[in-house]
């Protein structure tokens, strides 16, 4: 009987195509725009889809990590608002008329920094122990936590001398990260890159990683195997909640200020980029050589 043998290292085109069908869809997409509308193309337009998506590239490396582990963070969006809110309140100018905390020095900026990740870093733990200690879903526990993160944050939005009024007067040496460019694109893109990297760096070149993949594939299994399914678990959702926090931070360096209603839906969008760049799963897109090609997907899913 004869076979039709393929070549060791032969692509199998068909595959290929199904697993990447949403990109190739998605290009296909922004070609017809580029046709119907060709200012779209345009190098300035480009710059403002990358910088405006280099926030929620960031949101969506967060997410990833308990996709991977088969869960979610539906608190994630609540999370960027809060972290925004608080590094803002804490890194206005010195002459700023309407000061957040009108008798506090200017303090280095990397002292608000560290505050509103130590604050997202707890809301992670505690998420990380209701579903590894708890044995809370994560759907369920994270929904939960959402609304008590955007209810401290309104209370802490609303408090005298604010009274729910959008913080301004944003610090230069904040603000800076998107206003700087490099090789005529945002510093806010780059540092997204970078993030990325390192991102794929632990997924795929540490224990740690290794071991999201083996709790993420079968819990029992990986405690057999010796992993600390809990511990892991918890890291997990402490760094997903450091990476949307550090999303918030730079949301306000974007935009030079914040509100209580930032964030709101990232989480849904970190998810769509997931899911829409990761044909077939956000496991497989973890893998890929090129992380960043979610940023690809962030304006459609934004805008879905």
């Amino acid at each position: 009987m004869n076979r039709t043998l393929k070549r060791p290292g032969s692509t199998d085109i068909k595959k290929l195509l199904m697993d990447e069908a949403l990109i190739l869809v998605l290009i296909l997409m922004i070609g017809v725009i580029i046709a119907i509308e060709p200012a779209f193309f345009q190098w300035r337009v480009i710059k403002d889809i990358l910088t405006q998506s280099a926030v929620k590239l960031i949101c969506a490396l967060g997410l990833m990590f308990p996709l991977l582990l088969g869960g979610t963070d539906l608190a994630g969006g609540r999370q960027v608002g809060l972290a925004a809110v608080i590094v803002a309140s804490l890194s206005q100018t010195i002459d700023y008329v309407n000061r957040f905390y009108p008798n506090l020095p200017e303090l280095p900026i990397i002292v608000p920094i560290i505050i509103t990740l130590a604050v997202v870093a707890i809301i992670g733990l505690c998420n990380g122990l209701m579903i590894a200690k708890l044995k809370m879903a994560p759907f369920i526990a994270t929904y939960g936590m959402s609304t008590i993160v955007y209810g401290i944050n309104c209370l802490y939005f609303a408090q005298e001398p604010n009274r729910s009024q959008p913080i301004g007067g944003i610090r230069e040496d904040l603000t800076f990260l998107s206003s700087t460019q490099l090789l005529g694109v945002s510093l806010l893109v780059w540092i997204a890159l970078a993030f990325a990297l390192v991102v794929w760096f632990v997924l795929n070149r540490t224990t740690f990683g290794k071991h999201i993949y083996i709790v993420g594939g079968n819990k029992e299994a990986a405690k057999v195997a010796g992993v600390n399914v809990s511990l892991i678990i918890i890291a997990c959702f402490i760094i997903e909640s450091c990476l949307v926090g550090m999303g918030g931070i730079l949301e306000v360096a974007r935009t030079g200020g914040a509100n209580s209603g930032y964030g709101l839906s990232y989480e849904f969008d970190a998810i769509s980029a997931c899911v829409v760049a990761a044909c077939p799963s956000a496991a497989a897109w973890a893998r890929s050589p090129a992380p960043s090609s979610v940023l690809l997907s962030l304006p459609s899913s934004a805008t879905a």
